[in-house]
């Protein structure tokens, strides 16, 4: 699609400062002769499971140029019927400066009070807009716009809408606005433009994150227009103006295609209003192309770490839960399936083979320098070990455990999270080259889970899954533990009270891998997230460092295991001790 006036207007939007908040629409914002007017279709949603109780008013847009024999792209709206929209796209639309869209203007849910007289409503904008994670998005996704595809015109025609994230915006002014943002960060397959108006990145729910979470993720398909002014908000919560600003300076740093309109305007839609044409140009211009970033992250560990045109691989699926996984000398890569106690081995070709059928139920699997597997489980409260001819010995029973690494000397360190940790401690077992077991620690560690071996051997890292916290040991020359301290900082969901730090894994350059619920947190030495990795389905159990030069990562990931080529190796536990290079502090 192309609109010869869109640099011009651009350059004028962007460059013009508007004096006392005078913000006029312009003519493509009123009705124009000739212009084919689109249909309004207003209806009450109450049947929402994601936002229970709920009720709320949508109202759709479908232009007369619609044609129900093809999907229309889509155009997304908190608060309502905003911007003068359907004047604006019935404009646009007939000249050819936007392809066929549908409007879904929809109000925040209400939850109505049994007694008005006596009662106040609840009113849901700030828990829908506000805060952070994949709900609003899960709502649209799963419910409204589902809702939406059981109405039809006036005149008969059935709605279809685009289910490319390609063909699909989503906007909105102020809790509005970041609420629009947030649905398309959570699901750029869904959600790929983004018309943000005086955006509330503030800390009213954890808005104030944005700015560096999204210096920290690689980057996703979006392309994002931001507008506010410098007489915005400035209460509680923070700087509305500053936090806009902030924003786009980490998107520009990220590699996103992303624009501002900065004014001298207060908290409304005045300017909103008045660039909201242009806007949507910008938004649209080069479509059907797809939306992609225009610029190298400068992030520097990801700008490292991530090889051009190395994305996620399917490895396999149809799995029901992938646990594991462990790296032999060789680099083929072993994983079970404990759901349907099958145990697989993924070739140097890639090619994934079932090797057993034999209820074998191990969470957590490590190899030793020898060759050999050792095996720990939640539901099989034993500690195995796989001798290469087939051999099973019984290294310790009566006790779970979740995962395991064995170090170059022969000592394994296994974590053993208890059935209820409200009553019992999660404890953190050695079982010694020579048989002897001792715990080596208990209690503080919330939930033990992943478990992993700094390169150089001298430090144990633990994941806690219940908090947001990895601990670091120092190894002393028995194999015990001393100097523990909740040592890693990692990031959590909004929508969780932990970070549900599971596998973790480090490189030969001491960087430690951590699969948490928002995807694989890559820290440096000191203990700092650098970088996020998502994984294609958002979701991650553990992960290996594997193929024949160790330079593959591989994630069990629910249902499918993927595996991404990254510029890093990995460091195994059975390698002999490796010094890391000393961190940048």
């Amino acid at each position: 699609m192309k609109t010869p006036r869109l640099l011009a207007l651009f350059a004028l939007l962007v460059s013009h400062i508007y004096a006392a908040d005078d913000y006029v629409p312009g003519p493509d914002s009123k009705p124009q002769p000739g212009v084919p007017k689109g249909e309004l279709i207003k209806f009450e949603y109450a049947a929402s499971k994601i936002f229970p109780g709920t009720t709320r008013d949508v109202t759709v847009y479908v232009p007369k140029q619609y044609d129900p024999a093809k999907p229309a792209c889509v155009y997304v709206n908190q608060d309502g019927v905003q911007w003068s929209a359907p004047t604006v796209f019935d404009n646009l639309i007939a000249r050819g400066e936007l392809p066929i869209i549908i409007g879904v203007f929809v109000t925040p849910g209400v939850v109505k009070a049994r007694e008005p007289a006596t009662q106040q409503d609840r009113f849901n904008r700030s828990f829908e807009y506000d805060g952070l994670g994949d709900a609003y998005a899960r709502f649209l996704l799963d419910e409204l716009l589902l809702a939406v595809e059981t109405k039809s015109t006036a005149d008969g025609r059935a709605i279809h809408l685009s289910h490319s994230g390609n063909d699909r915006a989503i906007g909105g002014s102020s809790s509005g606005a970041i609420c629009a943002f947030t649905a398309a960060w959570e699901r750029p397959d869904a959600f790929s433009r983004v018309f943000s108006c005086i955006g509330t990145y503030v800390g009213l729910r954890g808005g104030n994150n944005y700015s560096t979470l999204i210096r920290k993720y690689e980057p996703k398909p979006l392309r994002v227009f931001l507008q506010d002014g410098e007489s915005d908000l400035n209460i509680y919560g923070g700087d509305w103006w500053m936090a806009n600003q902030a924003m786009e300076r980490s998107l520009t740093f990220a590699g996103y295609e992303v624009k501002h309109a900065w004014g001298d305007g207060a908290h409304s839609g005045k300017q909103g209003t008045m660039l909201f044409p242009d806007a949507m140009r910008w938004l649209w211009h080069d479509w059907p192309q797809t939306v992609k970033a225009v610029a190298p992250t400068k992030n520097a560990l990801l700008a490292e770490l991530l090889i051009p045109g190395e994305d996620w691989q399917l490895v396999g699926e149809g799995y029901k839960s992938t646990e594991g996984p462990a790296v032999n000398a060789k680099g083929e890569v072993f994983f079970n399936d404990v759901s349907a106690s099958k145990t697989y081995r993924i070739g140097l070709d890639g090619q994934v083979a079932l090797l057993n059928d034999d209820a074998k139920k191990s969470n957590g699997e490590a190899f030793d320098a020898d060759g050999r597997l050792y095996s720990v489980s939640m539901r099989d409260p034993r500690v195995l070990r796989y001798e290469a001819d087939g051999k099973v010995t019984v290294l310790a029973e009566d006790i779970a455990g979740n995962d395991v690494v064995v170090a170059h000397s022969g000592n394994l360190y296994f974590t053993n999270p208890p059935p209820d940790p409200s009553n019992d401690p999660s404890k953190l077992w050695l079982i010694r080259s020579d048989g002897s077991k001792q715990v080596v620690d208990t209690g503080a560690v919330k939930y033990m889970n992943g478990v992993t071996l700094s390169p150089d051997q001298s430090l144990l890292y633990v994941a806690d899954y219940r908090s947001h916290w990895v601990y670091s040991y120092v190894i002393q020359p028995d194999g015990t533990l001393v100097d523990k301290q909740r040592y890693t900082w990692l990031h959590v969901p909004d929508t969780d009270d932990w970070s549900n730090a599971d596998g973790i894994r480090c490189d030969r350059n001491g960087l430690l891998y951590v699969a948490t619920k928002i995807g694989i947190q890559v820290c440096d030495q000191p203990g700092r997230v650098n970088a996020i990795i998502p994984t294609p389905n958002r979701r991650v159990a553990n992960l290996v460092f594997g193929g024949a030069k160790f330079d593959t990562l591989f994630a069990t990931c629910g249902d499918k295991v993927f595996k991404r080529k990254l510029n890093t190796v990995g460091a195994n536990g059975w390698d002999a001790p490796i010094k890391p290079p000393k961190p940048h502090l």
